[in-house]
């Protein structure tokens, strides 16, 4: 079942982020734009390239004013250990959420039962605690990051303006569309 304009269910759960361990909670979800990305594991192959990519647009994402978190069935020890240990993960200052009741990751519907380990999910979450977008990858299939950009960009400005679709390859400034029955037929 989609999650798409579901709220966020309700959860608390411990995070690493620069240096200490913190709380989270779905209220963190809420007030401001956020992006959660959910990988298999910590110490692995794929997981830390995403991450780091992750890293790299951290500042764009900020300055659009989006949150990052990232999380795994990995307790926020194994966070903090992974981040002293590893020169990809110690660039991270996002905050990297513990999931090891797997709670979390079947709010979000990205747990393998039988691994126990989160599917490689990405969310995007408006300010109301709304999923306005969503992808699930196969584990072997990292993801592109820089992606992420245009996806918020573009539910940033429906949402500012309603009545307003962004068609594909949509880039911040260009052409929208207004459905309406004039349209039909004539894309």
């Amino acid at each position: 079942m989609s999650l798409i304009g579901k709220k966020v269910g309700e959860f608390t759960a411990q995070a690493y982020k620069n240096g200490e361990f913190i709380d989270i909670s779905d209220a963190n979800l809420t007030g401001n734009w956020s992006i959660i990305c959910f990988y298999p594991a910590d110490f692995t192959f794929v997981c830390p390239t995403e991450l780091e990519d992750l890293q790299e647009q951290y500042d764009e994402l900020k300055s659009l004013g989006v949150q990052v978190f990232s999380c795994s069935t990995d307790t926020h020890f194994t966070h903090k250990a992974w981040h002293d240990s590893s020169e990809a993960i110690g660039k991270i200052e996002y905050a990297m959420i513990g999931d090891p009741s797997h709670h979390i990751s079947r709010l979000f519907d990205v747990l393998n039962e039988e691994s126990g380990l989160a599917q490689r999910g990405t969310f995007i979450i408006d300010p109301d605690g709304i999923v306005q977008a969503m992808e699930i990858n196969a584990d072997g299939i990292g993801r592109d990051a820089s992606a992420l950009i245009d996806k918020i960009k573009a539910a940033q400005y429906v949402r500012t303006h309603p009545g307003e679709v962004c068609p594909a390859k949509w880039k911040e400034s260009g052409e929208t569309l207004k459905p309406s029955f004039d349209l039909v037929g004539k894309i």
